[in-house]
């Protein structure tokens, strides 16, 4: 049974993403057996549709084609994070995010959506997408977890503060564990009390920018107001004593034997060099850490004299 591992970002990190799909073809022996990355999720710069984290300014169609290609034609989808709490009606029409919908609707692509108005508006103009139900609805009663898996949802992205609690896990139905994602890593403080405003502020940010672009006569440069949280900087190593951080021998040892097989990693805004060691320390084995880690951050910084000459 393969382990699945979604992760971000393909505008931020397609350079890094692209790097450990040729590490991990290149140098099986180093990685662990039966792993997958079954997508990258995220957004291109433009979506009033997106959350979870603020995107601003636009991106060239033509980039998002090449993108799409890039990743299809290794097999992995993309997953757009239509997570925006505050949609309106005004909303769905947006013509940045239906045109990105027509160019990757090749029955491969997806979508993770919280609003239920924008969740019926894709499944009435884009069915050819699958729907993922995202960790920002928030879900923290388990009964409410299985009622959510009884939707028509490819997944389900649980909510971290069930990590590691095995006795509500163990709850979930058996042929419904294979449907739930896990986030590993999550940066929030377990039973974060401004999780709700930071996803909302995010998603006001993203219309008041929308908003601003339909205004032409507005000459004034458009900044976002930031949400004060250190978390959002914090590396994987500051997060470990977290009780819903999970660790590698959780996910092989506790969770895969469960049936639990698909793991998110979340990372859409840091560096590349924390993400790296994120990939490195829940896909590599143990004993090929070091020299999996030199290889790539070699990799990474030829990268960077290419941009920089």
């Amino acid at each position: 049974m393969a382990v699945n591992f979604h992760i971000p970002d393909f505008m931020n990190h397609l350079y890094l993403n692209l790097l450990l799909v040729k590490n991990m073809e290149l140098f099986p022996e180093c990685w662990r057996d039966d792993i997958k990355i079954a997508s990258v999720f995220g957004n291109f710069c433009g979506s009033v549709w997106n959350g979870g984290r603020y995107l601003g300014g636009n991106t060239d169609p033509r980039a998002i084609a090449a993108i799409i290609q890039t990743l299809n034609e290794r097999g992995i989808p993309l997953r757009f994070t239509f997570t925006n709490p505050l949609l309106k009606k005004e909303h769905l029409g947006d013509s940045f995010s239906n045109n990105l919908l027509r160019i990757a609707d090749n029955g491969m692509n997806e979508v993770i959506v919280m609003s239920p108005l924008l969740e019926e508006y894709i499944r009435k103009n884009y069915p050819n997408y699958k729907i993922t139900s995202s960790t920002c609805k928030q879900i923290e009663d388990i009964e409410g977890v299985k009622e959510e898996l009884k939707k028509d949802y490819k997944y389900v992205v649980l909510d971290y503060n069930f990590n590691n609690k095995f006795d509500l896990l163990e709850q979930i139905p058996q042929e419904d564990r294979d449907r739930c994602e896990i986030l590993v890593n999550a940066c929030c403080q377990p039973n974060c009390p401004r999780r709700g405003e930071h996803y909302r502020q995010i998603g006001s940010e993203q219309i008041r920018e929308w908003e601003y672009k339909q205004n032409k006569l507005n000459k004034l440069p458009f900044h976002a107001k930031e949400f004060p949280c250190s978390a959002t900087n914090k590396n994987l190593y500051e997060i470990t004593s977290y009780p819903t951080h999970v660790s590698p021998d959780a996910i092989y040892g506790r969770y895969v034997p469960m049936g639990f097989v698909n793991f998110k990693i979340e990372g859409r805004t840091v560096p590349d060099t924390n993400l790296l060691e994120t990939y490195i320390y829940y896909m590599t084995k143990p004993e090929h850490r070091d020299m999996t880690r030199l290889r790539m951050l070699n990799a990474l910084t030829r990268k960077h004299r290419f941009f920089t000459g």
